[in-house]
């Protein structure tokens, strides 16, 4: 069974380049044989990032998916919701590997 990886790196702000490094690192994770987990590739497709509660659902669904994963792999500076992904990782006892 593969590992599975959450992908936590940066969003906002340049959110075309950022979702391009985000799925770089999926990429990475897959060739290194792993399972990645990145809602923010996800959820934005059907969330809207602007409406506060749609994005306030958005990270509370990513934390349920980071609670099922083996590590947390962290690319970048971490922005407000990094932290706050590190901070639940950190809770639940999980890996947390800064890449």
């Amino acid at each position: 069974m593969r590992k599975k990886v959450f992908i936590c790196s940066p969003f906002r702000g340049d959110m075309e380049g950022n979702v391009r490094k985000a799925a770089a690192y999926s990429r990475m994770a897959v060739e290194e044989g792993h399972l990645p987990i990145a809602p923010h590739l996800l959820f934005p497709q059907f969330l809207n990032e602007g409406i506060e509660e749609e994005r306030r659902l958005g990270i509370a669904m990513g934390m349920e998916l980071l609670k099922g994963c083996d590590e947390v792999w962290v690319f970048g500076e971490a922005t407000e919701g990094m932290a706050a992904e590190i901070a639940y990782a950190t809770e639940q006892g999980k890996e947390i590997i800064f890449k």
